[in-house]
C-alpha cells in the first residue's frame, strides 16, 4: 500500500544563537507545534539556503507554505533606510527571511509571520519601521514586562481592531476585534503600496498586513503560536496557513 502524502509541508525560518560557544539555529517548540496542530508538517529552513546558487529554489520546490517566526532579534535598520547599529541583529535570518518573501510573493506561496516575521514581509515590500515604539509620541508600550513569568508575558493584554472583509477577518468568524498578547519593541511605521492593513491597536498601531495581490500572505504582531490549542482565534490563523497550502499543494501537481 503506498503512503499518501495529504499534510502540507511549511518551512519554517529558524535564528542564529550562541549556545555556549556553540553556533546554533533554533525555532522555539511553540511554532513547530502549531503547524502540527493544524495539520502541516513543520521543516525547518537553514541560514545555509542562502550560501550557494539554487539551494533555496531546491528548498522550495518540496514546499506548499512558509511561517517566518517572531525572534529575539530585530532586522538591521540598514535595511528600511534607517542608520545606526541594531545590538540585537541576525543578518542571516534577514537574508534568508527576505529571500523567503521575495519566493513566496512571486510563486504565490501561501506565507504566515508573526511579530519578526511581520516586520521582514513589511520591510521586503517597500515598508518602514518604528525602532522604538515607547519612544514614539501617542504610541503604547508594546513590550513584555521581562519581570513576568512566560506564561504573564504572553497574556492577552490589548485589543486590536479588524478591518471588514479583510483576510484575517474571514478566518476568525469576521470578528470586529480580538484581544491580543503584545512582545514587541518594533513596529509598522509604514506600508508599500501592495500591502493592506488588516488590523489596529487602540494607539493606531497597525497590528496585522496582508498582500492586496497574493492569494494568502498574512502577517500579525501578536504570537498566535502562544498555547495556540487554547485559542480558537491563534487555530483558526494557523488553519488559514493550512487550508492554503494544501490548496497550493493541488495546484501544483
Amino acid at each position: 500500500m503506498g503512503i499518501i502524502f495529504d499534510k502540507p509541508l511549511i518551512g519554517v525560518v529558524m535564528c542564529q544563537v550562541d549556545k555556549n560557544g556553540h553556533p546554533t539555529q533554533m525555532v522555539h517548540n511553540k511554532y513547530l507545534d502549531a503547524v502540527l496542530l493544524a495539520g502541516g508538517i513543520p521543516l525547518a529552513l537553514p541560514h545555509g539556503l542562502m550560501s550557494a546558487p539554487h539551494l533555496l529554489e531546491n528548498a522550495m520546490a518540496a514546499l506548499d507554505g512558509i511561517l517566518l517566526t517572531g525572534s529575539p532579534s530585530n532586522i538591521e535598520p540598514h535595511h528600511y533606510h534607517q542608520s545606526g547599529e541594531e545590538p540585537d541583529a541576525d543578518p542571516g535570518r534577514d537574508r534568508l527571511a527576505f529571500a523567503l518573501v521575495n519566493y513566496t510573493l512571486e510563486n504565490r506561496m501561501p506565507l504566515l509571520a508573526i511579530c519578526r516575521g511581520l516586520q521582514e514581509l513589511v520591510v521586503a515590500t517597500g515598508g518602514d519601521l518604528h525602532r522604538q515604539l515607547h519612544l514614539v509620541a501617542g504610541m503604547q508600550d508594546h513590550r513584555e514586562d521581562p519581570s513576568l513569568t512566560l506564561e504573564e508575558q504572553y497574556s492577552p493584554v490589548h485589543e486590536v481592531w479588524l478591518e471588514p472583509d479583510g483576510l484575517l477577518s474571514s478566518l476568525v468568524n469576521h470578528a470586529s476585534r480580538l484581544r491580543v498578547n503584545s512582545l514587541h519593541q518594533q513596529g509598522i511605521r509604514t506600508l508599500g503600496a501592495k500591502m493592506r492593513p488588516e488590523a489596529r491597536s487602540a494607539d493606531g498601531l497597525i497590528e496585522a498586513v496582508s498582500h492586496s495581490q497574493h492569494p494568502f500572505a498574512l502577517a500579525v504582531q501578536w504570537h498566535p503560536e502562544w498555547q495556540s490549542a487554547g485559542s480558537e482565534p491563534s487555530r483558526q490563523i494557523f488553519g488559514g496557513l493550512i487550508a492554503a497550502s494544501q490548496r497550493f499543494r493541488k495546484e501544483r501537481l
